[in-house]
């Protein structure tokens, strides 16, 4: 039966600790190479993947297309890239990005590799949700290590037959005597299951929400019981240590897209963490929840990166066929560009969150770029003939990863349901 006193990873039979404080933004500096030891030096983290980084990580896509396997290299990649740090406060050794940063960052690695793109949003979703929940503890502990790419985080929100909407949670957190947590339950779909470090799990706590008070340091909902869509009153988020004993990920899930993102299922069996792992206030899950979509951050990115990557390989085709001569086939480009340019459009709206309503723009982004990666994928695949009928062709990969954006939480069906829920009310 696995127990954790912190945040702190357990392996073997060390004991539980607690990392100093000393531990945190005193320890991070912008000078000096990184080090072998779990405290090291962090150089200013970058807004955009390098050339070298893309490169890479366009190297190891087409493997782990192939193979099914979660793509490790391509995880440590990003850990050495800096990107990790993107949405990690600068007074905790991060960049600070915004959505727009953020948004762009994550299309340029989707143009080369969707499955790295997945990998890093959700990462930067989790982050975001400490920065924003988190007590100053956690932000001391846990921040560092991200920002360092000492940990990759992962949410384990969804479940087999919870529905999109994560209102039926079999995924139970019950009181311990000690004031403690025991968690058990099933995750499914995932992303970076066995890779991550650190996980954002969703339970349904047993306490009413109303009798409960926030913690210090942790900021108070203002509804914890209002039905916003996506989950329930009474559930709570805790983060759990991707090694402690009693997680337990298991990847052989095989996706058709996204093939490289370790996308699988976690369970939480007789799981006793701390209280200090609990996030946000007890019960109060689904105001975080609806307040991710005000955030900017959209999957609407990885769709647009996607879409970029068929138009270029459309490109790629008629300057190798020599076909930009042909008037017909100029235009054609120029109406799948102006999808591609119309879906970022979209995305950087979201980002900048202008609107009136900013979460029910990046709703709409998600939708109108995932269907639209769908199009252009589906329209550079006509154009490309038989040179794209070849199994390893990577237009085969753009379209299976297309698909998979508008299936991922909220999907698009969920998306329209949240959108129009105040209609009916």
């Amino acid at each position: 039966m696995g127990s954790a006193d912190s945040l702190t990873a357990v392996r073997g039979s060390t004991p539980p600790r607690t990392l100093p404080d000393a531990y945190a933004v005193g320890s991070y500096t912008t000078s000096g190479s990184p080090g072998a030891s779990r405290v090291r030096s962090v150089p200013p983290a970058p807004l955009v993947p390098s050339s070298d980084v893309l490169s890479r990580l366009s190297a190891c896509a087409e493997a782990a297309d192939r193979s099914g396997e979660p793509d490790r290299e391509a995880v440590a990649v990003l850990r050495d890239s800096g990107l990790l740090a993107l949405v990690v406060p600068r007074s905790h050794g991060g960049a600070g990005a915004d959505a727009v940063a953020l948004n762009t960052c994550v299309e340029q690695v989707a143009a080369v590799n969707a499955s790295a793109a997945i990998m890093l949003f959700q990462r930067c979703a989790v982050t975001s949700r400490i920065v924003e929940n988190g007590t100053p503890a956690q932000h001391r502990e846990v921040l560092p290590k991200l920002a360092g790419g000492q940990w990759l985080a992962a949410s384990a929100w969804s479940e087999s037959g919870a529905g999109a909407d994560k209102k039926n949670l079999s995924t139970v957190a019950h009181r311990t005597p000690d004031g403690g947590w025991l968690l058990d339950g099933a995750k499914s779909f995932t992303t970076s299951a066995g890779l991550a470090d650190v996980y954002l799990v969703l339970a349904q706590s047993q306490e009413p929400p109303e009798s409960q008070e926030p913690r210090a340091g942790s900021p108070a909902s203002a509804s914890s019981s209002q039905d916003t869509g996506y989950g329930a009153a009474g559930q709570t988020f805790f983060l759990i240590p991707g090694d402690h004993p009693g997680l337990l990920p298991d990847t052989s899930l095989r996706l058709t897209g996204m093939r490289g993102s370790a996308t699988g299922f976690v369970s939480v069996r007789e799981c006793r963490v701390p209280d200090s792992a609990r996030l946000g206030a007890t019960g109060v899950a689904a105001s975080i929840i609806a307040r991710v979509r005000d955030s900017g951050a959209t999957l609407g990115a990885v769709a647009v990166g996607v879409a970029q990557a068929a138009l270029d390989a459309a490109h790629a085709h008629a300057a190798r066929r020599g076909l930009y001569a042909h008037q017909a086939v100029r235009h054609r480009l120029v109406d799948l560009a102006t999808q591609v340019e119309s879906a970022r459009a979209v995305v950087e709206r979201a980002g900048r969150r202008t609107a009136a309503d900013p979460g029910l723009t990046t709703l709409h982004s998600k939708l109108a770029a995932s269907a639209a990666a769908e199009r252009v994928v589906a329209d550079v695949a006509q154009f490309l003939g038989s040179a794209g009928y070849v199994e390893t062709h990577p237009i085969n990969r753009f379209g299976r990863d297309a698909r998979a954006v508008a299936l991922m939480g909220p999907t698009n069906d969920l998306c329209k349901e949240l959108v129009s829920l105040p209609w009916n009310r």
